[in-house]
């Protein structure tokens, strides 16, 4: 059977580290984790620990995945170093939640600021808006599926331009925001006293982490990774530090711009900024601009759910035709295919807001346990001779974990809707498992029981 070949070098894979982490959360969560503080400097130093904890992560991962450089992330590791149908399961609320939803939401994003940009929504019928903001959803999910589907060289190329806009764009808009505005730095010592309590610190925690969300991107496509003991920890670390630069100030620009109490509990807190500070022209220009930030995470999204899904159908644990290489533009185009798919499914049938919640605690459980097998791994010598051992074991996978774990008691007290059907969505790959354990050939078996 033939595999993906390792096309990807440092820059591209260091590009999608950035693409995943620099979506949607960033800019609709700062505002209500501010609501969730008692002052500004309590978030700067929240959105720091975040990316502390990020970091701490990638570290954790960086060792993960040299230890084995597959094409697969938490599919493989769990797999491996606990039981197959921990693996299944990784990779089944991928294929369901981790990036189809996420592809959905960032298309569903893109319609939103596009049409708020062009001023669309005051032209036709609010029944019609809704339809035609769908309609340019899933046409922007086939564009990118279709990008991606012609082979790693052209959506890579694509990729690295959005990217670089993303990055471009951002750092334009703050230093013209710094150099163009006089800011007022005594809004910094500003403390607003809120009833914040346990919980409001923890919730505001969680959407922080909830931005932070892709600092693992590149374990996804270990296996087409040029270099991967070099590579997949500079990628990885390297773009968890520039993603955690661009929050911190970020999050400055907008505590220095505004009194504390005009930035708590405000979705769209950086339209405000910059309205502030352009005038009110730049409010169109802000929501076109956040629509091309979504292409670019959606364009990432798109790269590394497939190749899960080809991980798994390689191992006879999801359907044969996943598996398949295309001859000529040598991706998982299948599953490629499969996953666009489903994106449109809830393009047509969610909303934005039902996808956000639910996506947080389905994603948060599985890289836990991923990093809890770093301490397994070490014992049983996997992947000694290519392994990048993280720096300050084991306090550093330690921490990870009892965070990670503190995280997910916090979304449960608070959301438990969504996270009951987050649990949901992943118990129901526990029957599918043994159904195509059952189906399986007798040759196989042994993959699926042993670890």
């Amino acid at each position: 059977m033939k595999t993906p070949k390792r096309t990807i070098n440092l820059r591209s894979a260091t590009g999608i580290v950035i693409a995943n982490m620099i979506g949607s959360g960033v800019f609709i969560t700062a505002g209500i984790i501010a609501g969730k503080l008692p002052g500004p400097l309590w978030v700067l130093s929240f959105w720091m620990i975040g990316g502390i904890i990020a970091l701490l992560g990638a570290l954790c991962y960086s060792e993960l995945a040299t230890r084995m450089p597959e094409v697969g992330g938490e599919y493989i590791y769990l797999g491996k170093l606990f039981h197959p149908i921990f693996g299944f399961l990784a990779g089944w609320t991928s294929f369901i939640v981790g990036f189809s939803a996420p592809i959905a939401g960032s298309a569903l994003g893109f319609s939103e600021y596009i049409f708020s940009g062009l001023n669309i929504e005051n032209i036709y019928s609010q029944e019609l808006v809704i339809i035609l903001k769908k309609v340019l959803a899933v046409v922007i999910v086939l564009l990118f599926t279709t990008l991606h589907y012609r082979g790693i060289k052209t959506g890579f190329f694509v990729q690295n331009i959005l990217v670089l806009i993303k990055i471009i764009v951002i750092i334009g808009l703050v230093l013209a925001g710094f150099i163009l505005y006089e800011q007022n730095f005594s809004y910094l010592s500003e403390d607003v006293r809120v009833s914040s309590n346990d919980i409001a610190f923890g919730t505001a925690m969680m959407l922080i982490m909830f931005s932070y969300s892709g600092w693992n991107a590149v374990s996804y496509i270990a296996g087409e990774i040029k270099n991967p003991k070099r590579n997949i920890p500079y990628s990885l670390i390297l773009g968890t530090l520039i993603v955690t630069a661009f929050y911190i100030v970020l999050n400055l620009l907008i505590l220095v711009s505004l009194p504390f109490n005009e930035v708590q509990g405000v979705i769209a807190v950086f339209e405000k900024v910059f309205v502030n500070i352009f005038g009110e022209f730049t409010g169109n220009s802000i929501s076109i601009i956040l629509g091309i930030f979504l292409v670019s995470s959606l364009s990432a999204f798109i790269i590394i759910g497939p190749r899960i899904y080809y991980a798994m159908a390689k191992d006879r644990l999801f359907f044969k035709f996943a598996s398949q290489i295309h001859p000529v533009f040598k991706v998982p185009s299948r599953s490629i295919a499969i996953q666009g798919s489903i994106a449109i499914v809830f393009v047509i049938f969610s909303s934005i807001e039902q996808l956000f919640v639910y996506l947080y605690y389905a994603l948060n459980l599985f890289p836990m346990m991923a990093v809890l097998g770093i301490f397994i791994a070490r014992k049983r010598g996997i992947g000694d001779e290519t392994s990048v051992n993280v720096i300050g074991y084991p306090i550093v996978p330690a921490l990870f974990i009892i965070f990670s774990f503190y995280l997910a008691i916090i979304a449960f007290i608070n959301r438990p809707i969504e996270s009951i059907a987050a649990i949901a969505t992943i118990l129901f790959g526990i029957p599918c498992y043994f159904i195509l354990l059952r189906f399986t050939s007798n040759d196989n078996k042994g993959l699926l029981k042993n670890s």
